[in-house]
């Protein structure tokens, strides 16, 4: 039984597999390690390529897309290793690049995951906005990175090589306890995509457990590859999972307000977007609202002891506020962060 299996989610990415898998496999597959292929129903060419050119790789097929949620979850459900890499089809990774964060994770029984420097593939000098280098939220919820605050990219110059405690790991490149993972029910199938890994953080961190950066690894991330950035699909699983995640984690002396002055935001954008004539994006924030309140049920009772004002590395303030009317575009110009 290998120690880690590094998880690639598939769906119709056979372009990808044809460019990034060959790195994976050569860059990680040892006697410890297996590469693995979760496929969502795929109906390009994706599977046959990777049975007639990568014989090595362990293929795992589903009958339909489960979207990245349900995909991994189904996935990791048939992994025993005691680390799980979940890895984006749209990866490239250096060689050496895994062991640092095996390390970390043997060193360390406290932290439940970890994950790399994620840059950008097109842009290598420059972190990738999905990730960057390690994730954080503000008081409200809303996220950012080490690297990456709204629109912002930092280059990197080496300012995050170390390795730090961090609020959330990104869903591109996140190293797990299987054990863990399974124990915490996996993603939250609810989520489909987007979001779902700072829920994970959190409730990992509910129960006790680290989310770590490792500056000594680093990956470079194509991005936006199931769904673009200017994506209105994309926009409604954000604005969708983020009240989500609020509504299960946060605790019940604080739930109600930070709910509502969210929605309220919510509708802020929504109107900035009618102003702009972007009318399928502010639909997408309104069916959003929609959707949470559909599924908001049952939720609540499943959150942690330990809300968003208990937990560490959490922005004791507004990034928004500070980033439009302070000026404070990187993450090293913040100073309100709870350790």
């Amino acid at each position: 039984m290998p120690k880690i299996s590094v998880v690639i989610l598939n769906w119709n990415g056979e372009k990808f597999l044809q460019h990034f898998l060959p790195a994976v496999v050569a860059n990680t597959v040892n006697e410890q390690t297996e590469v693995v292929v979760a496929d969502n129903g795929s109906t390009d060419g994706s599977l046959a390529y990777v049975a007639q050119n990568f014989p090595q790789v362990r293929l795992i097929k589903f009958d339909r897309n489960y979207g990245f949620t349900g995909g991994y979850n189904r996935a990791v459900a048939q992994i025993s290793s005691t680390y799980t890499v979940l890895l984006n089809s749209d990866v490239d990774v250096p060689q050496g690049w895994l062991a640092p964060l095996v390390q970390r994770m043997d060193a360390c029984e406290s932290v439940g995951a970890c994950m790399p420097k994620i840059r950008s593939f097109s842009q290598p000098q420059c972190f990738e906005y999905a990730g960057g280098a390690g994730g954080f939220i503000d008081m409200l919820g809303y996220p950012f990175c080490r690297g990456r605050i709204l629109s912002t990219i930092e280059k990197d110059e080496g300012q995050y090589n170390d390795s730090c405690e961090i609020f959330w790991a990104t869903g591109a490149c996140m190293m797990v306890r299987t054990a863990l993972f399974k124990k915490l029910g996996g993603f939250d199938d609810d989520f489909f995509a987007h979001m779902e890994e700072i829920d994970l953080c959190w409730r990992m961190q509910n129960v006790g457990y680290d989310i770590v950066c490792v500056g000594a690894s680093e990956v470079f991330h194509v991005g936006g590859g199931t769904l673009p950035n200017n994506n209105p699909r994309k926009l409604f699983y954000n604005y969708r999972n983020n009240l989500l995640m609020l509504h299960k984690n946060l605790p019940a002396g604080v739930h109600a307000a930070v709910v509502a002055l969210r929605i309220m935001l919510d509708w802020a954008s929504a109107l900035m977007f009618l102003l702009q004539l972007r009318f399928s994006y502010a639909g997408a924030v309104f069916k959003a609202h929609a959707a949470f309140f559909r599924l908001k049920k049952g939720k609540r009772g499943k959150h942690g002891t330990m809300g968003i004002s208990s937990l560490k590395n959490i922005y004791r303030g507004s990034i928004i506020l500070s980033y439009f009317l302070l000026g404070k575009h990187t993450f090293g110009k913040l100073r309100t962060l709870k350790r």
